[in-house]
């Protein structure tokens, strides 16, 4: 007997196909290029982190999530609309 329960795996986004993680992977990147261009381009003003020479943070993104950072402005709201417009036609991910 063991002093752990067993539990089913049930069949997810990544479970059972060796090609999606490889998908996910260059839709993030993808993703990843789009906001670098807006941030070079200031379009977008990330989050601003440091003191002496402050350095600006527009996106973190980990093996299965993004996370967006920006000052709180207008601009920056219409730019991240855009850019989620242009990723989901580019990418074909609703």
């Amino acid at each position: 007997m063991s002093p752990i329960d067993e539990f089913s795996l049930g069949r997810g986004l990544r479970q059972g196909d060796s090609l999606s993680p490889f998908l996910f992977l260059l839709a993030a990147e993808g993703f990843h290029v789009l906001m670098r261009s807006l941030s070079d381009n200031n379009l977008f003003n990330g989050y601003k982190v440091g003191r002496n020479d402050p350095m600006s943070v527009s996106h973190l993104q980990s093996v299965d999530d993004t996370l967006i950072l920006g000052e709180k402005l207008w601009a920056n709201i219409r730019a991240m609309r855009a850019v989620l417009i242009l990723f989901q036609d580019l990418s074909g991910l609703n």
